[in-house]
């Protein structure tokens, strides 16, 4: 379907963090990305791109990973071609998740957070996760496909508590209240 409205159709989501300090556990901080089909947008995803997969069709993908947080620049980096993405998806939510391996450890634990989302040299949102600092995962982004096919960005800050598994099964419920 043709539309003279401009789409979002390549995505960057960027995140950075410091490692943590000598003698501490690391600091291991991931992006995951649910997609939804159309017949249940918010229901369970029909599936997850994260640190050790991809999406089936090579849409999603995480360019970088880090377990550590060190480096220069942004530490993890995923790409979503929402432009190549199936008809049969219209909702995708992007999250950040901190891994709970070696005790809890929330986003105010965490020194330097940012996540910044982009496409090509625009900056569609960036945050710190200050507003949700007590939390271990927050979604971050959500794309939704309207009745024309145009994606549409929203910009959001959730937090979550928990490890990453339960995250990632509940990232795309709607938020309490809607």
């Amino acid at each position: 379907m043709s539309t003279p409205n401009k789409d979002i159709e390549k995505v960057e989501v960027r995140l950075k963090w410091d490692p943590s300090s000598q003698g501490e556990s690391p600091n291991d901080l991931d992006i995951i990305a649910a997609t939804y089909p159309a017949e249940e947008p918010y229901g369970s995803p029909a599936y997850l791109v994260h640190f050790d997969s991809r999406a089936p069709d090579g849409t999603i993908t995480l360019n970088r990973d880090s377990r550590t947080g060190q480096g220069l620049g942004y530490d993890e980096v995923m790409t979503l071609e929402l432009d190549r993405l199936s008809e049969s998806y219209t909702r995708v939510i992007v999250g950040v998740a901190i891994q709970q391996r070696d005790g809890h450890k929330n986003f105010d634990a965490v020194e330097n957070t940012a996540v910044q989302i982009r496409e090509g040299y625009d900056t569609l949102a960036e945050d710190d996760f200050s507003t949700v600092g007590a939390s271990t995962a927050a979604v971050v982004a959500e794309f939704v496909r309207d009745a024309s096919g145009v994606w549409l960005f929203h910009d959001t800050v959730r937090g979550f508590d928990g490890d990453a598994d339960s995250f990632a099964a509940t990232m795309g419920s709607r938020p309490s209240g809607a």
